[in-house]
């Protein structure tokens, strides 16, 4: 079993113990003898932040065995739907709100919200091993993924590129690193060609191009270090030189255009009147470096863990 999957189904299992995955249970309540505190605490959204907020939950319920969190991957754009329409307390997010359309469903709903980054990452570009390509530039990337492309083999990207059958597999137009890879590379956010094989599940991406002797996708890095003895990382040249995600080059922002910071958005009214919520949102905080390297997702800079401890507490003190 795929490692990543067995975490998520233990965590999954030990929310079963008291409410089915993706319930949004309210009850709230603080308890002794033994629990810090109890109550459900939904969290839905990035397929990308879902390993961390997996990770944190496994964490959090240890330590508070009356707490139920339940955590889902709806992608990004399904969790802002769910969170705006007040169905979730927490939504994981690999890109910020859409102003223009998710944040007026919020405020419509009466739903006001503050934001915490937890963790970075770099979106990978990876092949099937039997498809040595080594390097793309970014306007190759975009040749390829652009909307009307006619690129049907690798090989019409110019030299040095090997001969295949074009196959792509990539996120669903719900994700959060759909929008944030097709405005960073083709320009406009959601501008992509559509015969490509979609999933909101990384795992699913991945397996389709272990399977696919032409198979090349997008996705985020840690599904990539998770099953790095199946694939081909392909390094990125944005015109600085070709350069490959790691925690390093995510982190010192060399790895571009693709690197970016993932997210935590919490309902302030749950924030306040939730214990549990608090309580979780303080606990993935405290222990985001942790969960991060869990979760096998690049954690925060001490600088950026600084700066996300004072968006906490100003989230918590309403200011």
């Amino acid at each position: 079993m795929n490692k990543r999957l067995a975490v998520a189904s233990v965590a999954c299992m030990a929310a079963l113990g008291i409410t089915a995955c993706g319930s949004s249970d309210d009850s709230s309540t603080t308890t002794g003898g033994g629990a810090d505190v109890s109550g459900a605490v939904a969290v839905d959204g990035s397929s990308t932040v879902f390993p961390f907020a997996q990770a944190v939950a496994e964490g959090f319920q240890s330590e508070n065995p009356n707490a139920r969190v339940t955590v889902g991957e709806a992608g990004t754009g399904g969790g802002f739907e769910k969170f705006c329409a007040g169905e979730i307390d927490i939504a994981d997010a690999s890109r910020p709100i859409d102003e223009k359309e998710e944040a007026p469903a919020c405020k419509k709903n009466g739903i006001s919200y503050a934001s915490v980054e937890v963790a970075n990452d770099g979106i990978a570009v990876v092949t099937n091993p039997e498809l040595k390509i080594g390097c793309l530039k970014t306007a190759q990337l975009k040749q390829l993924w652009q909307k009307g492309s006619k690129v049907t083999n690798y090989d019409q990207l110019g030299s040095g590129i090997p001969s295949g059958k074009v196959s792509l597999f990539g996120p669903g137009t719900d994700s959060g690193t759909f929008d944030f890879f097709t405005e960073e590379i083709n320009g406009e956010k959601g501008d992509t060609r559509t015969d490509y094989q979609p999933s909101e599940d990384d795992n699913v991406l991945v397996q389709g191009v272990e399977g696919d002797t032409s198979g090349l996708a997008y996705f985020g890095f840690s599904y990539y270090e998770d099953n790095a003895d199946k694939l081909n990382l392909v390094a990125v040249d944005d015109g600085s030189g070709c350069v490959k995600p790691s925690v390093e080059t995510i982190q010192d922002g060399t790895y571009k255009p693709l690197s970016r910071p993932l997210y935590m958005y919490v309902n302030t009214a749950a924030l306040k009147d939730k214990p549990q919520v608090k309580a979780f949102l303080d606990y993935a905080v405290a222990n985001a470096e942790e969960s991060a390297k869990t979760a096998k997702i690049v954690p925060l800079t001490s600088e950026q863990l600084t700066q996300a401890k004072d968006e906490l507490a100003k989230a918590e003190s309403g200011t």
